[in-house]
């Protein structure tokens, strides 16, 4: 009986087309490029804020304690958007495109030899609850000027950003866990059978 293209993953047909399949990850690269653009865009954006900083402070006015903390607040969600794109762009690229080469190098970010989706889930919550932080403090600053039902419902979306992120990590959590125990699993019965050879019994030895 004739077997179907689809069936048989030795046929041409069906080893092009996952190919092209396998290919099709680099369309996800024009996307990072342009958060890499976004990027230098907030790099802008913090370079103004902070002249306008410093500009007001040398100018002689004296400016208002709230004011001052207001602009440095901005100046931090400026740096953890930041930080938010660096995740996005480096660990998306290497976790759905392709292996970065760059082991061995000194600014190699310790998060990204370990890096996978679950751990670039996690991350970017917590990167998420800190800019929504930052967003619910300058809220309560300028409480003054603020109607109470909007303190209110972003304080409801900053204990939701926070369940969010606590149910990533637990899923992830026991994700790793079973991993990790097939991991062991696997290791234990690839060791069991030459167990017995004297070579064996001499590692162990050398091991107690």
């Amino acid at each position: 009986m004739l077997k179907r293209a689809d069936q048989n993953p030795s046929h041409p047909a069906a080893a092009s087309l996952g190919y092209l399949i396998f290919l099709s990850r680099w369309l996800q690269a024009p996307l990072y490029l342009g958060l890499i653009v976004a990027q230098a865009a907030y790099v802008v954006m913090f370079m103004q804020e902070l002249w306008h900083l410093i500009s007001e402070v040398f100018s002689g006015h004296r400016m208002d304690e709230a004011d001052t903390m207001l602009i440095v607040l901005g100046l931090v969600d400026v740096v953890m958007i930041s930080n938010l794109l660096i995740m996005v762009i480096i660990g998306g690229y290497e976790t759905f495109v392709s292996r970065i080469r760059i082991d061995n190098h000194p600014d190699q970010p310790e998060w990204l030899s370990h890096v996978n989706a679950n751990v670039l889930k996690t991350k970017l919550a917590m990167s998420i609850i800190g800019i929504s932080s930052i967003h619910l403090l300058r809220t309560f600053i300028e409480s003054d000027t603020t109607e109470p039902e909007v303190m209110l419902w972003q304080t409801v979306i900053h204990i939701a950003f926070i369940l969010s992120a606590v149910a990533l990590a637990l899923i992830d959590r026991m994700s790793l866990t079973s991993h990790q125990r097939a991991a062991n699993a696997r290791s234990a019965a690839g060791e069991a059978a030459p167990a017995d050879g004297p070579a064996d019994g001499r590692a162990l030895e050398s091991q107690h």
